[in-house]
C-alpha cells in the first residue's frame, strides 16, 4: 500500500495524508463515542478534481472508502470498521460559499461547509436556510443530505431533502456528476439527487450542494405548554395548524423525565412551571408580520386550548432571551441524558395519528420487561418524529442495563413497525441498524436496494457494510 499511499501525497499534499494515530484519532471515534474504527489513512482533498484523483487511486488499488463531514452521525456511518483497509476521505476542506443567488432564492456551497456557516451566510442578505440541528456548529452539510437531516424546523420547511435543489457528486467510478441546477422543476428523467441524498455515502460522495433560501421572518413566537397527555399534545397539534397555518414552525414534545434531567444536570436554565406535567410542548411561530401579530396569533390558539381542555398551562415567550432559554431546555436533553449515564436511544417515525397509542403501548411492553426503566422521550411530534431513548432505573448498574440493549430494540422496533412506523426518522441506518433492517423491510425493498448499489458502485469501495 505504499505505492497507493504516496500517489495519495502527490495527489493533496503529504500534509493531508494523515497516517499518525494520535493525527486519526478524531476521525475514527464516532460522535458518541462508543466505537472507534481504524483506516489505512486519513485522506482530506480541497477540490471535488481531487476527491475524483483519490476515488480512482482507490478503486486502482482495491481501497475501501469511509466519506466524512463533521462526524456527528449517530449509527457508526462516519467511521471506518476494524480492518484498517479503508480510507477516511474527509471533506472538512472543502468549505467555501460557491455563490448565493437572491433572485433565485439559493445558495451554492462546497459539501463540507458548516451548517451554521450556511446559515450565517444566508442572514448577511437577510435570507434563511431552515435546517436547525443541535450539532449545526460541527456538522456539514454534505453529512446532513447523507442521512436526510430532520431538525426543529421540518415542520414548516421539510427534511434536508425538501431544502436540497441540486448536487455535484464524485461517483463510485471516479466521475464527476455536476447537477448544480438551481432548478425547482426538472422533469428530465430519474430524480439522481434524491438517489444521493439519505445514501449515508454508499452510493458516491457529494462535493457541492445548491440549497434552497427563504425570506427570513420578520417576528417569532414561543410558548412552553404543558398536558397531561400525548393525546392532548396531538389535539393541540391539530388546533395549532388551523389556527396558526403556515406560521407553525416548530412542535417539540418534552416529556417529564426529559425535563427534569435537564433541570438536574443544567440548573442554569430557568424553569418554566414550578408544578411538573406529563408532557410539554415547546411551540413556535414564524412570521411576516410584525410581532403584535405572531404574540395575538400565538395568544388567540393558547385561549383556544384551554377553553378545549387540551393543556393545563402555557408561557409565552415576552423576550428574546426567554425564548432562548425555552429552547436551550429542549436541545439540551441529549446531553443531560448523557451526563445521567449510559442509555438507549431510539430514532423513530410515526404516523402522527398513532403517537400517543404506540408511547403507550410500547411503554407498558418495557415496563413490564425492565421495571422502574426511565422513558426519555422527546422529538419533533410536528412530524413524527420521536426520540424514544430508555435509560435505566435510578440506582441500577448502566452496564448491565446495557447487556439487554437487543431486547429492548426488539420491543421498540416491532412496536414502530406495527404501528406503521420508521425504525430510522433522520439518523440513518449506518452498521448500528443495519441488521435492524432485514427485519423490517420487505424482500422486494431490499433487493431493490442491493440492485442499485451493484449498478452504482461496482466496485464496492463506497462506504462498504453500511446500510446493506
Amino acid at each position: 500500500m505504499q505505492n497507493f499511499l504516496n500517489l495519495c501525497k502527490s495527489t493533496i499534499g503529504e500534509e493531508n495524508v494523515l497516517l499518525d494515530a494520535q493525527q486519526q484519532a478524531p476521525y475514527l471515534q464516532d460522535w458518541r463515542q462508543r466505537e472507534v474504527g481504524k483506516a489505512l489513512a486519513i485522506l482530506r482533498p480541497a477540490s471535488t478534481e481531487q476527491v475524483a484523483k483519490l476515488v480512482q487511486l482507490c478503486i486502482d488499488y482495491a481501497v475501501p472508502i469511509v466519506p466524512q463531514g463533521g462526524n456527528t452521525g449517530l449509527v457508526f456511518g462516519s467511521i471506518p470498521d476494524h480492518s484498517g483497509k479503508a480510507v477516511v476521505i474527509s471533506l472538512q476542506r472543502l468549505n467555501k460559499i460557491r455563490q448565493i443567488d437572491v433572485a433565485n432564492n439559493t445558495i451554492t456551497v462546497d459539501a463540507g461547509c458548516l451548517l451554521q456557516n450556511i446559515q450565517a451566510e444566508a442572514e448577511q442578505v437577510d435570507m434563511l436556510f431552515p435546517l436547525s440541528l443541535a450539532s449545526e456548529g460541527s456538522c456539514s452539510i454534505g453529512g446532513n443530505l447523507s442521512t436526510n437531516a430532520g431538525g426543529t424546523a421540518v415542520l414548516r420547511y421539510g427534511n434536508a431533502r425538501e431544502l436540497c435543489l441540486g448536487l455535484e457528486v464524485v461517483t463510485a467510478n471516479a466521475e464527476i456528476w455536476n447537477g448544480l441546477r438551481g432548478l425547482r422543476k426538472d422533469n428530465t428523467g430519474y430524480d439522481l439527487r434524491d438517489l444521493f441524498i439519505g445514501a449515508e455515502g454508499t452510493l458516491g460522495i457529494i462535493t457541492g450542494v445548491v440549497l434552497k433560501l427563504f425570506p427570513k421572518p420578520r417576528s417569532y413566537g414561543t410558548a412552553f405548554i404543558s398536558l397531561t397527555s400525548i393525546g392532548h399534545a396531538v389535539k393541540l397539534l391539530t388546533l395549532a395548524k388551523q389556527h396558526c397555518h403556515a406560521n407553525l414552525t416548530g412542535f417539540e414534545l418534552i416529556n417529564s423525565v426529559s425535563l427534569e434531567l435537564v433541570h438536574q444536570h443544567f440548573p442554569q436554565y430557568q424553569r418554566i412551571f414550578q408544578h411538573t406535567s406529563q408532557f410539554y410542548v415547546l411551540l413556535e411561530l414564524s412570521s411576516y408580520e410584525s410581532e403584535e401579530k405572531a404574540y395575538q396569533q400565538l395568544e388567540q390558539l393558547i385561549t383556544a386550548a384551554f377553553e378545549a381542555e387540551f393543556i393545563t398551562d402555557a408561557v409565552i415567550a415576552n423576550s428574546i432571551a426567554q425564548a432562548k432559554n425555552c429552547w436551550a431546555l429542549r436541545e439540551s436533553i441529549s446531553s443531560a441524558q448523557a451526563k445521567e449515564g449510559k442509555n438507549i436511544k431510539h430514532d423513530i417515525s410515526l404516523p402522527i395519528s398513532v403517537v400517543a397509542d404506540f408511547v403507550d403501548d410500547a411503554g407498558q411492553c418495557l415496563e413490564q420487561a425492565f421495571p422502574g426503566c426511565r422513558m426519555v422521550t422527546f422529538g419533533h411530534l410536528g412530524d413524527g418524529n420521536l426520540h424514544f431513548n430508555v435509560s435505566p432505573p435510578i440506582g441500577d448498574v448502566h452496564e448491565f442495563f446495557l447487556t439487554h440493549q437487543a431486547q429492548i430494540n426488539r420491543i421498540v422496533h416491532d412496536k414502530t413497525h406495527q404501528y406503521g412506523g420508521s425504525i430510522s426518522a433522520e439518523h440513518g441506518i449506518g452498521t448500528l441498524k443495519k441488521e435492524e433492517l432485514t427485519r423490517y423491510k420487505s424482500s422486494v425493498e431490499l433487493q431493490l436496494m442491493h440492485t442499485i448499489k451493484r449498478a452504482m458502485d461496482p466496485h464496492n469501495i463506497m462506504n462498504p457494510g453500511k446500510i446493506l
